[in-house]
């Protein structure tokens, strides 16, 4: 099938977020970059792990991704 002229996705957002098979948006937490020595191991452990992203902010994300659902 062929993609309809015009649409197309964010890759910014397609970078950022990741859509589950059942349709649930998934974000990475923030600050796991650099000043790692003062976070206590437990934090830097959690800061890994992916979280879903807050209910008024999936429809923004999933206009951005066309392709995804």
């Amino acid at each position: 099938m062929r993609r309809p002229k015009g649409v197309k996705t964010k890759k910014s957002v397609a970078k950022r977020f990741k859509i589950t098979a059942r349709g649930k948006v998934m974000r990475m937490r923030a600050g796991k970059r650099h000043l790692l020595s003062t976070k206590s191991p437990k934090r830097r452990r959690s800061l890994g792990t992916a979280v879903l992203v807050h209910p008024t902010d999936v429809h923004r994300v999933i206009l951005n991704l066309p392709f995804s659902h």
